[in-house]
Parts: structure tokens; sequence; C-alpha cells
């Protein structure tokens, strides 16, 4: 994951200053043909290039809309694809239009035409290591994961038909976003360690086989005399 981070403390979202529990994730997608950062980042840091109409989202109410997400995933001026976050993750967006602002974490990819299946894989992997990121960070499971379209089918964001007018036609699904996440996750999960306790050390034997059987009768089934 390529993560940079621009916060849009312009964005009049910002200036409200309201924070949430998060409890989820959702996917949104532009519904423009631009993949660049800068239509929607800014002010140039030096990697995301000049917006020359100065259009980006940190402003007060971009395009005169009341609109912010938490993170845009896209196009750098070089072509790499990065993730700019662009809120503080326990603060309420404005990206479902309902009930899912004040649960979730709204993450927005920039659209190409939809035609090109590299750069929606690189966008799509992009996203799944954000999301693993924050599922790590927030206790979440692939589960708390939905897109914009299936929030509206729960009722608790618009109507829109991100991102599955879109991932189908490069052979993928929410259920494969979430299955994919999941195996991440998996992949990352540390093993699990144990602390030991040792109840003594003893130079005769039968000192130890006593405190063990005193173990055993007190109920501690998994005790052991290792003779070191």
């Amino acid at each position: 994951m390529n993560l940079k981070k621009l916060i849009f403390t312009q964005n009049a979202c910002y200036k409200a200053g309201k924070t949430i529990t998060p409890l989820g994730i959702m996917i949104h997608s532009t519904g423009a043909n631009n993949p660049a950062l800068k239509r929607y980042v800014g002010p140039d840091d030096g990697l995301l290039g000049r917006n020359v109409y100065g259009n980006h989202w940190n402003q007060d109410k971009p395009d005169g809309r009341k609109v912010c997400v938490h993170a845009f995933i896209g196009k750098l001026a070089d072509g790499t694809i990065a993730t700019y976050q662009t809120l503080p993750w326990n603060h309420r967006g404005w990206h479902a239009a309902g009930f899912a602002n004040d649960t979730h974490i709204g993450i927005e990819i920039c659209e190409d035409n939809l035609k090109d299946k590299d750069y929606f894989t690189a966008v799509y992997q992009e996203a799944v290591e954000l999301c693993v990121s924050l599922c790590k960070e927030f206790n979440f499971t692939e589960k708390s994961i939905i897109c914009h379209s299936e929030g509206h089918k729960l009722g608790i964001a618009s109507n829109h038909g991100d991102v599955l007018y879109w991932f189908p036609k490069h052979g993928k699904s929410m259920d494969d976003f979430r299955a994919d996440v999941k195996a991440k996750l998996a992949e990352s999960a540390e093993p699990r360690k144990f602390f030991r306790v040792i109840l003594g050390s003893y130079l005769e034997r039968a000192n130890a086989e006593a405190v063990l059987e005193k173990a055993r009768k007190a109920g501690f089934k998994d005790v052991f005399l290792k003779y070191d």
C-alpha cells in the first residue's frame, strides 16, 4: 500500500468537527473518467501534480456540494497508484448521503474509462490493502466492508450504483473483494504467543515430582516436569 496523507482542512465537513466510532468501511468510485488523484486531492504536494482548474475537494464545498470522504485511491502525476487519507478515520464523513455517514469510513476509488484491466487491478489491490490495514486498526472483519450500492440496499446510503457497475467488468464482485481482504488478514495474522509459568527448579527429582503432583491435584492438567 502506498499511503499518503493530505487532510482536507478547508472542507466544510472537516470544519464541522464531528467524530464517529467507525463500525465498517464503504467503498465508492467517482463516477467520472479521470483516474488522477489531483482532480480530487489538493493542493499539489509535489507528487499529485497541479490541478489547473482548482476543483479539488480541499475547499469548503467542492463543486458547490457537501461532500467529503476519508480517502482517495488513484494515480499520482508519475502514473503510480497511491492512497491519500483526506479525513481522520474517526471523522464523520459526507460520502453516503445516509446513516452510513455515522458508521462507515468512506473510500473513493478514482475511475477511468472502466476498460483498463491493469489500472483496475492496481487500484483494486490498493483498496484491498487499505481495507486490511483499517480492519486491523479498528478490529473489523471482511464482513464490515460494503460498497455504496450495497449500502443503498441496506437502507443506509443514497441510490448509487458504485462499485457494482465497474468491478464485474473485470471479473470481480464485492464478495470477491471481501474474500481477498479476508485472505490478506489471514496471511498477516501473527502466530499466537503464550506465557509459561515455571513453579520451581529442584536439584532432587523427588522434590520436583512432589510439586508436580500437588499441581495436578489442584486441577492443573497441562503441567509437566522437564529435566535440564
